[in-house]
Formats: C-alpha cells, structure tokens, sequence
C-alpha cells in the first residue's frame, strides 16, 4: 500500500541554526503517527512544512506520491486536502456549534443533503447534539476541542493534523479525551499525524512514535518498542527513566554493566555500546516504577539475593542484540531521604552511598533515614555510553 504521507530527508534552518536535520519516514493509510519530544527538537516545524505553512530548505513533503513541498514548490495548505486541529481550536466565535461544523463543507460548495447527514454523524459521534446551536464561548473546553475535531474530520480530509490538542484541557479531560479520541479516530479509519510533548498522549493515540531531538530523529517505532527499548539514553529518559547512575563500563563479568563505588549495575545496552571499551565513561537510567525497596532484615531473610548486580551476580549470559532474556536484579544499598504523597501512592528519595538520589514508589511513607536496598530490574535498566545522546 502506498503511504499518504512521506518525508524524504527534510532540512529546515532558521538564521542558520538547523530546526530540521535530514527527517526521513512515512505514514500510511489509517495509521496515527505522534510525533513525541521536548520543546525545541522540531516538531512544531516539521507539522508547519506537512500543513505547507512553511517551505523547507531541502528534501521534500509528498502526499498521496506527489511532491507538495520542496525548497522550489509549496502547494498551498488549501489545496492538500489536510485538515489542522490548533491548539487554541480556532473556532468561529460568531457562528453556531452547527455553523462552525458545517463551514468546510459549504465551502466546497456540498448539497444541503450531504451537509445535513455528515454534520449529524458528526455531532452523533462526538456527542455534541445538545450543543448545536449554541456558540464556541457557551461551551467547555473539551466541547470546543471535539467540535474542532469535527469541523476538522467534515470534509474527509486525507491526512488530519492535530497540533498539541490537548494542553489547553485540564488533566482529567486530557485522559478522557486522548481515548475517546484515539477510539472515534480508529473507528473513522482517519490519517492522523499527531505532535505533543506528553508521553502519556502519545502513548494512547499514537500506533507509531517518531521521537525527535535537536532536528533529528531519535527512534521511529511502536509504543510498546519505543517504551521497553529506548534507543538512547535522550529516548529513555523523555519515557520516563528518570533515575540516572554514572560510572565507568565494567571488564568482564556475564552481562553488560557499569561500576558504582563498591557495585554493579547491570542492564540493556543501547546498539553502539559494543564499541566501547572497558572504563569509558557510561549511565544506566531506570524508572521509579520499576523500583522496589527492600529492608535489610528482608534482605537478610532472603538466602537467594544477589549481593549486586554484574559478574558477581551470576547473572547469565543470555541476550539476543543486547536484551536480557532473563530476569533479574540489580540491588543497591541506601538510605531513606524523604517520602511525598501523591495520592495513590508515595513517592520515595532514596540517597545511595555515592551521593545519587534515586526515586522510588511506595504503598506508605518510608522513615527518613531508614537504612536499606533499592531493587530494580536488570531488564529494565538500560545502559548508554555516556557520549551518545546522554543529556538529561
């Protein structure tokens, strides 16, 4: 099947600083692709040169195999057959909930027929029927956004772009919305290339993430893949690993690791690290979530625990591209700093003999000072030379 949309090498530079460096991927059709990273990396400008608000300096957009952007062409936006959702929604303040659904297709000058039925569909779908004829300011914010959405999806666009849809909504109408969204999309069987900063968004919308970085491309892959094998320590980190070790590479032992001052700390390593040699500098970054602590009275009680992860663990060396195919533990010794709580649970800081202060999440409040072991999972510990893609 051919894609709907294709990004060959673009390049883009403002003032001479690159936004854009060599973009290169595909969409096809019925999928929804979110582009995920932190302010700053391109994405807001890779949509603008997709909508053909902006022009690029080289490569080129396609749409349906013909080229719509190039450093010598711009297709202007209105004759793409795309449709944008901005954040700010841009809704006619002056027309009707009806009107603002039914603008596009009068535009294109539909019969009064066509117009009746799709715009029904519409406020059916989108549960907007009780709000016809009021006006955008008599609404809620997530009416606005799912009338946007509708007027967007009217005229049946090929590809619909949604520009961070959901930062004007508070947190429990982004979480209802994203999955109402991700769900009425798929049922339409609609083309979505989608941009936000929020992991948890993407995740729910997105059967594909590019994540970008500094105008590049860190990783293109399915959720799932792009959460369990971060492809750099920037990735690992944006999808919430946000506990960080540094240490020199360990020599020898059965697995790949770093050396803390008197431990190991085993884990995935990211595809480069079999370049790298012993003592190079390098970090392993682990989610709160995938930690546990443990006291030293259950630790002791415990005859099968690892005294620390790396050759003296015994781990074995069973690994397909760099993933452990089995579980198992690193352990490091700490002490209980503080313990905040955050509703469902308590989020704990547990200060380590080297100085890092490692994050954890508890059922209760752990004593501040309370003397003890973080336990996380080898294979969820993921290992990057300290000189690729390392910054926080």
């Amino acid at each position: 099947m051919n894609p709907i949309l294709e990004i060959r090498e673009l390049h883009k530079s403002y003032a001479g600083q690159p936004a854009l460096r060599g973009i290169d991927f595909s969409v096809s059709r019925g999928q929804i692709i979110s582009v995920l990273g932190p302010s700053g990396c391109g994405k807001s400008t890779l949509l603008q040169l997709i909508a053909g608000l902006q022009q690029p300096d080289g490569g080129e957009v396609r749409l349906r195999g013909e080229a719509v952007s190039t450093a010598s062409k711009l297709v202007p936006p209105e004759k793409r057959n795309i449709n944008m959702v901005f954040q700010d929604y841009a809704l006619w303040p002056h027309m009707s909930i009806l009107d603002n659904i039914s603008y596009g297709l009068k535009r294109k000058k539909a019969s009064s027929a066509d117009i009746r039925a799709k715009v029904g569909e519409l406020l059916r779908l989108l549960h907007l029927e009780p709000f016809a004829e009021r006006l955008p300011a008599q609404l809620s914010g997530g009416q606005q956004q799912r009338v946007a959405i509708a007027r967007a999806l009217a005229t049946q666009p090929d590809l619909l772009l949604l520009d961070e849809p959901m930062s004007n909504l508070d947190m429990r109408l982004r979480i209802e919305m994203r999955t109402e969204l991700s769900y009425l999309l798929r049922k339409l069987g609609t083309t979505v290339f989608h941009v936000t900063h929020d992991p948890e968004e993407a995740f729910a919308m997105a059967d594909r993430l590019v994540i970008m970085r500094s105008g590049g491309i860190d990783q293109i892959d399915r959720p799932e893949a792009c959460y369990r094998r971060p492809a750099t320590a920037s990735v690992a980190s944006l999808l919430g690993a946000g506990n960080r070790l540094a240490g020199p590479i360990a020599e020898g032992g059965a697995a790949p690791a770093i050396r803390l001052d008197g431990a190991f700390v085993a884990g995935r390593t990211a595809s480069d690290w079999s370049a790298r040699g012993p003592a190079e500098p390098a970090i392993a970054l682990f989610r709160p979530d995938a930690a546990a602590w443990e006291t030293e009275d259950a630790r002791a009680s415990d005859p099968g625990a690892e005294v620390a992860a790396g050759a003296e663990a015994g781990i074995a060396d069973s690994r397909e591209a760099g993933f452990f195919a089995a579980p198992a533990f690193n352990r490091l010794a700490a002490r209980i700093a503080h313990s905040a709580f955050e509703g469902n649970r308590w989020r704990v800081l547990a200060e380590t003999g080297t100085g890092d202060m490692l994050s954890l999440f508890h059922h209760e409040p752990l004593k501040a000072g309370t003397r003890g072991w973080l336990r996380f999972p080898v294979d969820e510990t993921y290992l990057y030379p300290a000189t690729a893609g390392s910054e926080r």
